[in-house]
């Protein structure tokens, strides 16, 4: 198919293909020249999705914001335009509304062969736009010697699905795991590992055994003095390489990267990097030597520091007074590391809504250093208890271990219940699935900047707006096609093309096409839940398809059509999922 329209498969030496949307928009923009003129500002027209079919399939408001410009009424500029819109493949007609809407209604028979043409196409219609661009994409981030809580959730799974989005569209990404493996804490955990430390209890759970003599030797570091200066002593002894110090350090990662692996495997998690803080240690006098030369950099009551009126920011200080570093002068080495190293067109941090001054400071640094690259920082609200936040010396953090444990139990229950002559094995492999896909979708079908109040019921929702329902929805879709198999054993589905006969399928057929959009748009805005909202329509849009029209029961050729739709759907809903980190058990 040739249409520039229809977003294809793509080679690796092709030109990236449009979206529907960004296609139509194009053609908009083209017409407005033909008819206006060039030397209109056609930078923000373009063309949105319609909320209803009545009104057409897209919709361009452009005419109102054109008015004052070419001194014409709105509707006047719309009907000129539709009266002289060349041709495209894509549109079936025009019409203008209201005080010059322009609505736009596409071809059944072009949509009939875009729905077609993705039916063996692994990307479904997204273009590979981030074909020769490179991301760096820093998530998850743990401390080294703590166990990962339910607080570490969010920056996982939301980063991971914006790796996968990024991934997607053919982007090289660097996902780096960017752990606290540094600071004045370990001088309190060495001074409690000597003293505190049950090794039975380490041998069992090594980070569980970490952090409770850390927690032992910080409340002892707060009512003695002493103790605080002799933790102070051993974090120095560290930092100037002592072999003891250095080596139970080392011990101290190896069992917390252990641990944080185990997490990882369950929830689908990789990366490219594991790189804390400590490997950038080396090159922190340079920077901050670096910030002096340029005149960025001062010295303020023995401090080095960076002053940010202009941007009207709090100082920064990048060297204390007693000659350590912060997270600010890591953070600036980081990106100087990392453009050297990848070259990265951006890179994405994915943190708690508590450190966007931290971000904007430092970003602003790297602009004033010449860094071009682009930076985001991709915020999201705390995780809370109904009743607190999460806090490790208050004693009420839940582990996030406990939680895909608990997740998982939940969901054996329910498999167990549904499908009892399912084997042990079986059900317990669904229920994996099935449990930590409902505590993904439950975070990721939320805005990320939104705060989360954390509760069982809520996170392991197996119903309603769902993992768990979508993942059902999946499974069911794709039964139908061995169902028709069963059924119609010479049943040839290629020997039949799509066709639309009742307008639920035409509905269905928009939806699917509108996929590519959706990945795109969840990519640039860094919110994985434009693609969850997208899924849950779209299986709403399915049932209603499904409950309405006769699928196995219709005559020849209709029949085959609908079977083909539901194979399509249920591609594209594992896609989705996938891109959210969530499999799909063909059976649940």
């Amino acid at each position: 198919m040739n249409d520039p329209l229809y977003p294809g498969p793509m080679t690796t030496n092709a030109e990236p293909k449009n979206t529907i949307t960004e296609a139509l928009s194009a053609w908009v923009r083209a017409a407005f020249v033909q008819q206006f003129g060039d030397d209109l500002d056609l930078s923000g027209i373009g063309v949105v999705e319609t909320a209803n079919s009545q009104f057409g399939d897209y919709q361009c408001n452009a005419a109102m914001s054109l008015a004052k410009v070419l001194k014409q009424a709105p509707r006047a500029i719309s009907e000129a335009l539709v009266a002289n819109a060349p041709a495209h493949p894509a549109v079936d007609r025009l019409e203008v509304a209201g005080p010059g809407f322009i609505n736009i209604f596409l071809s059944d028979a072009w949509l009939l062969e875009s729905v077609a043409a993705i039916e063996d196409d692994s990307q479904l219609g997204v273009p590979t736009k981030g074909e020769g661009h490179t991301v760096v994409v820093d998530y998850s981030s743990p401390n080294v010697a703590k166990p990962m809580h339910i607080g570490h959730i969010r920056s996982t799974i939301i980063g991971n699905a914006i790796d996968r989005l990024h991934r997607f569209l053919g982007y090289r990404v660097i996902a780096d795991n960017h752990i606290g493996d540094w600071g004045t804490q370990f001088g309190i955990i060495i001074m409690g590992y000597r003293h505190f430390l049950d090794k039975a209890a380490l041998e069992a759970s090594p980070v569980a055994a970490l952090e409770r003599v850390y927690v032992k030797s910080y409340e002892k570091s707060r009512e003695d003095e002493a103790w605080l200066t002799q933790c102070r002593q051993e974090l120095v002894k560290l930092q100037a390489g002592d072999p003891d110090n250095t080596a139970l350090w080392r011990e101290f990662i190896g069992l917390s990267l252990k641990e944080f692996d185990r997490i990882y495997s369950r929830l689908g998690v990789t990366f490219d990097e594991v790189r804390g803080e400590s490997y950038y240690n080396d090159k922190l006098a340079g920077t901050v030597q670096l910030l002096e030369e340029k005149g960025l950099a001062e010295e303020s009551e023995g401090a080095t520091v960076v002053f940010l009126e202009e941007e009207k920011l709090p100082v920064c200080i990048v060297r204390k007074s007693d000659g350590g570093f912060n997270y600010a002068t890591t953070d600036i080495t980081t990106v100087a590391s990392r453009i050297e190293e990848f070259a990265p067109d951006k890179i994405v941090y994915v943190t708690d809504e508590r450190q966007q001054l931290h971000f904007k400071q430092f970003f602003t640094i790297c602009g004033k250093l010449g860094y071009e690259t682009d930076l985001q920082h991709v915020w999201f609200g705390l995780m809370r208890l109904p009743d607190a936040t999460f806090s490790t010396r208050q004693g009420n953090v839940i582990k996030l271990e406990h939680l895909l444990d608990e997740a998982e139990q939940r969901a054996f229950d329910i498999v167990s219940t549904s499908s009892p002559e399912m084997p042990e094995d079986k059900r317990r492999e669904v229920a994996r699935a099935v449990g930590i896909g409902a505590v993904k979708y439950a975070d990721l079908s939320q805005n990320p900047q939104t705060t989360v109040t954390f509760t069982w019921d809520k996170a392991l929702a197996l119903d309603g707006n769902s993992g768990p329902y979508l993942q059902y929805a999946y499974a069911r879709i794709a039964s139908v096609h061995d169902k028709y198999t069963e059924r119609f054993p010479d049943g040839d589905l290629d020997a039949h093309g799509l066709v639309l006969t009742e307008p639920v399928e035409r509905e269905l057929v928009m939806k699917l096409l509108r996929f590519p959009d959706v990945v795109i748009r969840a990519a640039e805005a860094y919110k994985p839940s434009t693609v969850a909202d997208y899924l849950y329509d779209l299986a709403q849009c399915y049932s209603t398809f499904y409950q309405n029209v006769p699928f196995l029961k219709a005559e020849e050729g209709v029949r085959e059509s609908r079977v083909k739709l539901c194979g399509v759907t249920a591609k594209v809903l594992r896609r989705g999922l996938a891109l959210l980190g969530i499999e799909t058990p063909d059976r649940i």
